[in-house]
């Protein structure tokens, strides 16, 4: 890609404070896009924000719930306020709340749907009807995770909505292609964001059980993400692009008691 690649496009990325979602944003910007940043901590959402900003980018924060249905026709509609259209949507906004499934309360399963499918919905849904106002078609990428590919204990919550959201991506491959919106999703694996690193021993243990010999990093995820949002790459539509460094191919497990490999 060149330096400014994506000059002329303009994004939405939701939960983008820190992590994949800020990467995404970053890269974009650095390539000339204009970014809205969506965060539910407005901290986090300025800091992003202020970051990008630093580095030459065109970036402007919308913090808030990005499960909201309020706040995401709000934000679609500031963004183009701002920015003239929008283009490019990447529902990165997500929870991931571990439980028993013999014991996982209702609380915590309406949480997880209601953010990561419902908030992710919402934004193709309000996202997808600006793009076919404007009619020069757009893109639109969901995060899912290899937990949609890849049983998981205590995440069978999450793991559900992920599968959603790739089977979201193919079904509105009939309602998007004829106004030149793809619509994809990219599921990355073990990667090393401010949350998994809250955990010591994490990296230890992925670069252990990645056939690569280290998890990935944002950079990884963001790289991907901008192949698919590419103009250049919208005959690629209804697809998922795994990032896990060959993790699901061999799917080795860290035993829970010692961290340790499991075959």
């Amino acid at each position: 890609m060149t330096e400014k690649h994506f000059e002329g496009q303009n994004a939405i990325v939701t939960g983008a404070g820190q992590g994949i979602g800020f990467e995404i944003a970053r890269q974009l910007a650095s390539r000339g896009a204009r970014v809205m940043i969506n965060d539910i901590n407005p901290s986090l959402t300025q800091t992003a924000v202020e970051k990008i900003q630093s580095e030459g980018g065109f970036c402007s924060g919308y913090p808030g719930n990005a499960s909201d249905p309020d706040l995401i026709r709000k934000m679609v509609g500031e963004a183009v306020q701002q920015f003239g259209s929008l283009t490019l949507a990447v529902a990165n906004a997500g929870i991931t709340l571990f439980g028993d499934f013999f014991s996982y309360a209702p609380e915590a399963l309406a949480r997880v749907l209601q953010l990561n499918l419902a908030g992710s919905f919402l934004l193709a849904q309000a996202a997808s009807v600006q793009m076919k106002r404007q009619g020069a078609g757009g893109s639109i990428l969901f995060l899912s995770s290899v937990t949609g590919h890849q049983a998981h204990k205590h995440l069978a919550a999450y793991g559900m909505t992920k599968a959603g959201l790739e089977m979201l991506a193919r079904a509105l491959v009939i309602e998007l292609s004829p106004l030149h919106i793809s619509v994809n999703a990219i599921a990355p694996g073990a990667t090393l964001t401010e949350r998994t690193q809250e955990d010591p021993d994490y990296e230890r243990i992925w670069t252990e059980l990645t056939p690569t010999g280290r998890p990935s990093c944002v950079d990884d995820i963001a790289h991907a993400a901008l192949f698919l949002l590419d103009p250049a790459s919208r005959q690629i539509t209804g697809q998922t692009l795994v990032i896990d460094g060959g993790w699901s191919a061999i799917s080795p497990y860290p035993d829970p008691s010692t961290g340790e490999k499991k075959s």
